[in-house]
């Protein structure tokens, strides 16, 4: 009987033609980089940031499924689904009515204002001090959610060829700052379509040779039934249930809102559309794309469980690491097919690329307008331009390279990912909404309600994440097996962990229990009832007097209007005590 070092090394079988396709998929992106770099010539600001204003809705489309799409989730999911259940799909309802209210409330706010960075917008409704807050924690969540991006794809690398993960970091950091630095929005708007084909492509290629490596979907869905891991949606309001109906379709609405309408590097996309009709056509195909692509990373998790249901990988440590479970999987089954390997590798780190792109991206505009324009008191020349927003991209992907050391001490991605993006990224959420929705609030409401938001989310994530990296909180899987294990291995009893917690008498505290999914509602709701609070001591502002450029369509008829002259980038800088708009 064979050891498990040993199997572990006739897994990394990665060959010369999976080697070639990876590497040409580098090389593609590099090309399209220096293609818009230099040969189209992206030299003014609109065209570095917004690509001139004048993208087509398909690529950009396809551009923000595959910046929301990344490694996190085609390697995140699959596991969620092999470990959890499909529970987690129920999301799927957050993700319609997401659609619904982003185009409808958000959207035509911001589509009808001329400018580039999102936090523009809290400057124009309340002061520059909000401006300053949004930008500071959208840098904040960036350099944290970047290292998680990097670290996925690198996994998956390891895993198929035993490459050292920090290694796999560099290349990939490398690669991305060059062709985002180099061409602008719009090389990662293509680099991106580029690469969402190819996400779709792998997920596709798993899926069917999968299919056919266990005899048959009607085997797939055998094998979890019998585990029960296809469930019908979870009712149960309590809210330390990890996935319920009613965390994934309330909670999932408010994560996946802020997501579009509270993030630079989504509503960048939209405001380089021209139009508020062709916005909206981008959201709908954003949102079915979306749910084809979490659909197909679903069934591959289950795949995964019908393939190793007698022999679980992660006891047995032949995946080290949860989220190596896709990559083992497809060196299973497609390994020994020349290329099919690369090209599945390809479009995990296709996932990471346009993630990364675009995140860095949306940092260079993000700090040329709200960190450096705002400041100085002479217009900047294009020289001086173009240094900052370059060297914007090539110090974060550095920094973030760094930040992947700490990183892989945590736990699984998705889950990761979602609580520490809730920490500023709800009350973000909060503050847009108090903006757009109800314009009796001032400034100094709303900042004080985002302050609030950002401690409590702080205080219940970090701790909630602490207590699941210390072992303090643990969960139930599903039904795990290693009775049919044909290799050698040293056993120890580990549990996975996810819907139900195991102790639940512990000294932890329960609101470090509520469900992860909550975390964005938490943080958006308590710094709207903190921001009404303070704003019925301080008497906020008259309604009617607002402009109505500044809220939604669905409110505008019941106020009236007085223009407001919007925010000029050329302006010097005020004093953040000016209250001109409260």
């Amino acid at each position: 009987m064979q050891s498990l070092e040993d199997l572990i090394l006739r897994s990394q079988k990665f060959s010369l033609p999976d080697y070639l396709v990876f590497i040409s998929m580098l090389f593609l992106c590099i090309i399209i980089g220096i293609y818009f770099g230099f040969v189209k010539s992206v030299d003014t600001e609109s065209e570095y940031l917004v690509g001139g204003r004048n993208m087509k809705v398909l690529p950009i489309a396809l551009s923000l499924i595959a910046s929301f799409i990344s490694g996190i989730t085609l390697l995140g999911l699959p596991t969620e689904v092999y470990s959890y259940g499909t529970q987690y799909l129920y999301v799927i309802s957050g993700v319609l009515l997401m659609g619904i209210t982003f185009s409808t409330v958000y959207l035509p706010v911001f589509q009808g204002l001329n400018i580039t960075s999102t936090y523009q917008y809290l400057e124009s409704r309340f002061d520059r001090r909000l401006r300053l807050y949004g930008s500071i924690m959208f840098a904040i969540m960036n350099v944290a959610y970047l290292p998680i991006v990097i670290y996925v794809p690198s996994l998956a690398f390891n895993q198929v060829t035993g490459v050292n993960i920090h290694i796999c970091s560099i290349m990939l950091c490398v690669v991305c700052v060059f062709y985002t630095c180099v061409g602008g929005l719009k090389a990662v708007v293509w680099t991106d379509v580029v690469q969402v084909i190819l996400m779709f492509a792998a997920l596709i290629l798993v899926a069917i040779k999968g299919t056919f490596h266990v005899n048959g979907p009607e085997n797939v869905l055998k094998s979890a039934l019998e585990t029960n891991r296809i469930e019908a949606p979870v009712f149960n309001v309590d809210p330390t249930v990890r996935h319920s109906f009613w965390c994934l379709s309330v909670g999932g609405l408010f994560y996946w809102v802020q997501t579009n309408a509270s993030s630079q590097n989504m509503i960048q996309r939209y405001l380089s559309l021209p139009s508020l009709r062709e916005s909206r056509r981008a959201v709908w195909i954003f949102v079915t794309g979306v749910i084809i692509l979490m659909l197909l990373c679903a069934y591959n998790g289950l795949l995964i469980f019908a393939t190793y249901k007698d022999c679980d990988p992660l006891t047995t440590k032949l995946a080290k690491a949860k989220d190596q479970l896709l990559p083992l999987f497809v060196m299973d089954t497609l390994g020994e097919l020349p290329g099919l390997s690369g090209m599945f590798i390809a479009g995990v780190f296709s996932a990471a690329l346009s993630s990364l792109s675009t995140c860095l991206n949306s940092m260079s505009a993000v700090v040329l307008e709200d960190f450096c324009k705002p400041f100085v008191r002479t217009p900047l020349s294009t020289t001086a331009t173009n240094w900052i927003m370059r060297s914007v991209v090539v110090g974060v992907g550095a920094l973030c390279v760094c930040l992947v050391f700490v990183v892989e001490k945590m736990g699984t991605v998705l889950q990761l990912t979602m609580s520490l993006e809730a920490i500023t990224n709800g009350p973000l959420l909060g503050i847009f909404t108090i903006g757009i929705l109800l314009p009796a609030v001032n400034g100094t409401s709303a900042l004080t309600g985002g302050i609030v938001g950002v401690i409590l989310m702080s205080w219940i994530s970090i701790n909630a994440q602490w207590a699941i990296a210390s072992g303090d909180l643990k969960f139930d899987t599903k039904p795990m097996s290693i009775e049919g294990c044909n290799y050698l291995f040293n056993y120890t009893s580990t549990i996975y962990t996810t819907q139900t917690p195991i102790d639940t008498e512990s000294s932890i505290m329960p609101l470090y229990r509520i469900s992860y999914m909550w975390y964005t509602f938490l943080g958006a709701t308590s710094t709207i009832i903190t921001a009404l609070m303070v704003n019925l001591i301080n008497g906020g502002n008259d309604p009617h007097l607002m402009d109505s450029s500044l809220i939604s369509p669905v409110i505008r008829r019941f106020y009236g209007t007085k223009s407001k002259p919007p925010v000029k980038e050329e302006e010097t800088i005020r004093d953040i005590t000016d209250e001109t708009y409260l």
